[in-house]
């Protein structure tokens, strides 16, 4: 195969451009229409690539070589958020409170330009490189969980990916192997006290009361009920109740989130919450109803196929721009399906240029990457296939 070196000038306009164009025209999770047939349309423009499609809003570009090797997967997610954008960029997008504020334009973009790359290059190795342009990363349980029960990891050896991280910069490729994002649970609780007039609440079983003390008592269970060294995060994000001065509401609504690493924690946690819930709720003369939105797995990053993560990376960007990530993340990644089934390894590209000024945090409104970074990107995944196609040549 060619040194990546040969292609990176011809593809380094294009990715950027493709990432301008997904941008500026962002979709919601399983919404992925005009994204995902955008892409489909660039996959089409490229040598030696045949198209797989296992759902409505994601594609997948096969490139087989013409000897038997190992087959490797390359994943970027595609779908947007519900943020209306702030950031002061010249392609903001066009679709009100829809924006790429996780990256995700950036992703799909770096896999593209993978895939200009390795098909320029031909079918002369080893192997087989799945390009999967996932749906649905940003909802529970998650696009990934529906490809691989489709199939997307049959007789695959290895799943890579790559995310945007705005707080390492421009040309460093953080890397963790073992545990990397943590499971991700959320909560929506419903207390149904008794309402009334607000100058009698002695006739009334105040939700407002009830939800407090939920709330106050669910700090218990990262505190008080599970090991400290495998504590998981419990956050209240949502408490709605009532809508006028004077009148105590019959029901108040709380929401949240449970994030682990240990799949028992995980457990115990959502037990933990429930019974906290129930008895708080009876202690006051209220009724609680709990619904729950299980997410995917946590992340656990092969070791063998970090390894040669980091090899790929200190290709791309030098040894001394490869940082290790010191701490597993509470983020929660649907890329956990694939690592569950295959070795896998997703790690974090730097896009923050000190110029920006401030580096917003992924989820922001002001979100915004240094383009640079991209053909990095694109480049470290072409690294990787190369390592692992010469191996079985």
């Amino acid at each position: 195969m060619k040194t990546v070196t040969e292609s990176k000038a011809k593809v380094e306009e294009k990715v950027i451009a493709w990432r301008r164009h997904i941008h500026e025209h962002p979709e919601l999770s399983r919404h992925e229409f005009e994204t995902s047939r955008y892409i489909e349309e660039q996959l089409k423009n490229m040598q030696h690539i045949e198209l797989k499609k296992l759902t409505e809003t994601s594609i997948c570009g096969i490139l087989k070589g013409n000897q038997e090797g190992k087959t490797i997967l390359l994943r970027a997610d595609i779908d947007a958020l519900p943020i209306q954008e702030e950031a002061d960029i010249s392609f903001k997008s066009k679709h009100d409170g829809v924006m790429h504020a996780c990256g995700h334009d950036a992703h799909a973009a770096m896999l593209l330009g993978a895939a200009q790359i390795l098909s320029e290059q031909g079918i002369d190795f080893a192997g087989e490189v799945r390009f999967v342009f996932q749906h649905a990363e940003e909802v529970t349980p998650g696009g990934a969980l529906e490809l691989v029960e489709k199939g997307i990891t049959e007789n695959v050896d290895y799943a890579f990916a790559l995310h945007v991280y705005p707080h390492y910069q421009t040309g460093e490729i953080a890397i963790r192997a073992g545990k990397m994002n943590a499971a991700g649970d959320d909560f929506e609780i419903t207390v149904i006290g008794k309402g009334g007039h607000a100058s009698t609440p002695e006739f009334t079983v105040d939700p407002i009361i009830v939800g407090t003390q939920i709330v106050s008592a669910l700090q218990t269970i990262v505190s008080r009920k599970v090991p400290a060294i495998h504590a998981p995060v419990v956050t209240v994000t949502q408490f709605h109740c009532g809508d006028a001065l004077n009148i105590i509401a019959n029901e108040a609504y709380l929401g949240g989130t449970i994030r682990s690493h240990n799949e028992e924690v995980r457990v115990q946690a959502r037990e933990e919450l429930e019974r906290i819930v129930q008895y708080t709720a009876e202690m006051n003369g209220a009724e609680a109803k709990i619904k729950w939105d299980i997410g995917c797995a946590a992340v656990i990053n092969d070791e063998y196929a970090t390894s040669l993560s980091i090899e790929a990376a200190k290709k791309v960007v030098g040894e001394e721009k490869v940082v290790a990530i010191p701490e597993p993340m509470f983020g929660a990644e649907d890329f956990a399906a694939y690592s569950e089934v295959v070795p896998a390894s997703m790690q974090f590209i730097g896009v923050h240029n000190e110029a920006f000024g401030e580096a917003y945090p992924l989820h922001h409104p002001k979100f915004k990457i240094d383009e640079a970074a991209l053909v990095k990107g694109s480049e470290y995944f072409v690294e990787l296939v190369t390592m692992i196609c010469k191996n079985e040549q």
